[in-house]
């Protein structure tokens, strides 16, 4: 018989070792080496069968069992320690409270993001953008920054995947029960669970209640719309990541952005915490929580729209994360004035107003990477690459600014050491890597791989309808003594995932060599709508399902962060190879590298900006080739070469201890110099220090007073607007300072005239530019001198010619307020 409904009965702890349950609970425990041999102490068995999972290893012992440990003094000694070591840790100060006593720091920092990836025990990701926030809050919480996590939970998480018979990517969608899970529900004064509410279309309210999991110092509150008080459809909101049609999405975006801040609200209120000055939306997804700030000030606090406005984007920061068009979300117009016209979802905001924010050069679509852009005095992409080519794409805003002064940085993604690096390379001291002790180790961590590899593959065919008598051959797949490669992410085009078989048979002459065999593990999920991701996967499956090759290329399904750690562990090399430069960052190749991988990758991402020849290798690639596929061609081509003539030779060439030193040498130069730099803990004090204190001190100066600078900031920026059109530079020259001819570093003296039209010398700043010219007349390589204002609009600066060859000079007029970030924020210039 089947059972009406399930749900998750949670272990009753006798009381000596209620520690085990806050312990559990509390995700530390995922990078606490120590806490997790506390709960493999409870029964090795047990915890193995549980997945290294604390909860569901409780649930699994028997009664008797905790019982007996209850009466071990010895076990109790290590509870009390362990959970003692957890208080000092979640109150002692930290990195964050130190610098706090420099500088004036945010009390409450909310990240907005639209999944997760702390643990695969809360599987609440798809992907890289999830790990990422995972990692960021992990290296948040070992920093004592004060961040409050905001998401949706999703009742079935992100799909399970496996494969058909003839490799063709099947899904499968479990259903979680939260109370199964590391999470507890945020319960109000009485008890009672708190909720949000958000209005819908058809006179409706959306609920959600919220779940809170402890990462470390850091709650993440999670929304579930899964609640008796919804209606069927909007009981299905959070149903899954990344699932249904647009009009499911749009209603997700609006419950993590509109009921994410009334969640953390909430949650402050209840708790006691300082409300976030601060908010940090992780690419667009979560943007509207801009608009429910304007609400709250425009309902609360009486204020005008441009004045919420400019108090609520100087608290604002904004990461992209795309490097192209197609990975932005865009929403018909029509269907955002379905859910936000009128006045009940977010009442005193006018639709006009919010259709403006998400504008685009498509007046049919609303863009939300363009409304997290003009909600957000800050913005940034995730590598420097990344941030040069974000200038470029979104530079339409700031029309008239050259691509580098578009107000777009960047701060390079990081992974979660403790979280990604084997316990073997965590445990090795400085003076023990030597060549020797470091090859045992990556050995011992390949042969974990190889072990991983072989009970997967195994239980791939398995599913896909192989009978076990037929499977003995899977317990010879692969070799821990052969080079192993590992390529594993999502499986979007350019990503390129079949790159290596665009020449099969030179692949396998690469898998089959007789003295310097390759193998190589591929892993990764196509979005369940993609379906030509889904015939990539395929074509790779069908190769690696061949007698002859089978036992050097395997595809492994279902990749999640479980499987991702043998592959991180275990592999030689780690392959990238995009379409430059459509990947963003691409943190894989990190997480590898600290555990003394070499990376074998395209120059994109975080590699361009890294690669120093002693560290692994650099495909070469085919830029402005405009043939997609003869550029494949020439890259797939590079790439056989590079692992024929380069990797495979120095990884086989040993001493006469049977040592590759020359590898080895390239391995201890990525640990030592290299790996620090990879680190979460290096980008999260970038984001304090460049995003986060700035943007806190922005925002105190903007609610000053009533709000008296976000007020004074609006009058500015509508006298702006009203003027602007007609300033111009009347009247500009330059003159050589000597009587010598214009020579290099000497001073020379630029003199303009600039009608202001009504504007005061104080509301802008006058720029001298001087820089290279092209014969188009364009500048580059500039410098800018601001220029001091005269009588009668005259102004003038002084300058050294910066540059030998042709140089040219013009004057331009840009807006000038102590309360803006940058001279382009306001996306205005009047040039002579």
């Amino acid at each position: 018989m089947r059972a009406l409904r399930r749900f998750t009965v949670r272990a009753s702890l006798p009381e000596p070792l209620a520690a085990l349950g806050r312990l559990a609970t509390n995700l530390r425990w995922t990078w606490h080496p120590p806490t997790q041999e506390l709960f493999a102490a409870v029964d090795p068995q047990a915890w193995q069968r549980a997945g290294n999972d604390p909860l569901a290893l409780l649930r699994d012992v028997p009664a008797a069992h905790l019982e007996r440990l209850a009466a071990d003094e010895g076990f109790l000694a290590r509870v009390r320690a362990t959970a003692d070591d957890l208080d000092h840790y979640l109150t002692a100060p930290r990195w964050y409270q130190t610098r706090g006593e420099q500088a004036e720091l945010p009390a409450t920092i909310g990240y907005f993001s639209m999944e997760f990836g702390v643990t695969e025990a809360l599987p609440n990701y798809s992907g890289g953008l999830g790990v990422l926030a995972g990692d960021h809050l992990k290296a948040a919480s070992d920093l004592g920054v004060p961040l409050i996590g905001v998401g949706l939970l999703y009742r079935s998480g992100y799909f399970r995947q496996s494969l058909s018979l003839d490799g063709w990517q099947e899904e499968h969608y479990p259903v979680l029960d939260p109370r199964g899970l590391p999470l507890e529900l945020v319960t109000d004064a009485a008890g009672a669970p708190a909720q949000v509410h958000v209005s819908v279309p058809g006179n409706r309210t959306l609920h959600a209640r919220i779940w809170r999991a402890q990462v470390g110092r850091v709650p993440l509150l999670l929304l579930d719309s899964n609640v008796d008080e919804n209606d069927d459809d909007l009981r299905g909101v959070t149903d899954r990541l990344y699932g249904g049609d647009q009009d499911h999405r749009i209603r997700q975006e609006i419950l993590a952005g509109v009921g994410g801040v009334r969640a953390v609200r909430l949650y402050c209120e209840l708790t006691g915490t300082p409300q976030p000055e601060v908010f940090h939306t992780n690419e667009g997804h979560a943007g509207f929580l801009g608009l429910e700030r304007i609400r709250e000030l425009v309902t609360g606090q009486g204020l005008e729209f441009d004045q919420a406005l400019a108090a609520i984007r100087a608290g604002t920061v904004f990461t992209t994360h795309t490097p192209v068009p197609a990975g932005i979300d865009r929403f018909p117009v029509d269907l955002v004035q379905h859910y936000f016209g009128g006045d009940r979802l977010l009442p005193g905001v006018p639709i006009e107003r919010v259709l403006a924010l998400g504008a685009e050069e498509n007046p049919g679509l609303f863009n939300m990477a363009h409304m997290g852009l003009r909600l957000a005095q800050r913005a940034n992409g995730v590598s420097k690459l990344h941030g040069e080519v974000s200038r470029g794409m979104f530079g339409a805003l700031w029309q008239g600014f050259d691509a580098d002064e578009v107000p777009i940085g960047s701060v390079t993604n990081g992974v979660h050491g403790h979280t990604w690096a084997a316990p073997e390379m965590t445990r090795l001291e400085p003076e023990q890597l030597t060549d020797s002790v470091l090859w045992e180790l990556r050995c011992g961590l390949r042969k974990k791989l190889v072990d991983d590899v072989r009970r997967r593959v195994r239980a791939s065919w398995l599913q896909r309808g192989a009978s076990a008598l037929e499977l003995g051959w899977t317990d010879s797949v692969f070799d821990p003594d052969v080079l192993t490669v590992g390529f594993a992410r999502r499986v979007p085009t350019y990503k390129r995932l079949t790159l290596m078989l665009r020449d099969p048979e030179r692949l396998r002459t690469l898998l089959l060599h007789p003295e310097r065999p390759v193998q190589l593990v591929v892993a990764g999920k196509s979005h369940p709508a993609d379906d030509s991701g889904k015939a990539l996967i395929q074509q790779i499956v069908k190769f690696a399902d061949e007698a002859g090759v089978r036992h050097r290329i395997v595809f492994l399904p279902d990749y999640d962060m479980s499987m991702a750690r043998y592959l991180y562990w275990g592999c030689d090399v780690w392959l990238n190879n995009p379409m430059r430069p459509l990947e963003a960052c691409g943190t894989s190749g990190m997480k590898a590298a600290l555990n003394g991988g070499l990376n074998l990758s395209i120059r994109d991402g975080w590699w361009d900006e890294f690669y120093d020849g002693k560290n692994g290798w650099a495909i070469p690639t085919a830029d402005g080739v405009p043939d997609p596929n003869r550029r494949d061609d020439l890259e797939a081509a590079a790439l056989y070469e590079l692992l024929q003539a380069q990797v495979a030779p120095l990884f086989y060439d040993r001493d006469e201890s049977g040592v590759p030193t020359r590898w080895m040498s390239l391995v201890r130069h990525t640990l030592t110099e290299m790996g620090p730099q990879l680190q979460a803990e290096r980008m999260v004090k970038e984001y304090v220090e460049t995003y986060y204190a700035p943007a806190g001190s922005s925002a105190t100066a903007v609610r000053a007073g009533s709000f008296q600078g976000a007020k004074e900031l609006a009058v500015y920026k509508a006298r702006i607007r009203s003027a602007w059109n007609r300033v111009q530079v009347t009247y500009t020259d330059l003159s050589v300072n000597g009587a010598h001819a214009p020579v290099v570093g000497q001073p020379v003296t630029v003199r303009a005239r600039v009608d202001l039209n009504g504007l005061s010398a104080s509301d802008v700043e006058v720029q001298a530019v001087i820089g290279r010219v092209a014969d188009s007349g364009e500048l580059s390589d500039v410098v800018t001198a601001t220029m001091t204002p005269g009588m009668d609009g005259s102004y003038q600066a002084e300058l050294g010619l910066p540059h030998v060859g042709s140089v040219g000079y013009t004057v331009r007029v840009l807006p000038h307020h102590e309360l803006l970030a940058t001279p382009a924020e306001l996306g205005r210039v009047i040039l002579a």
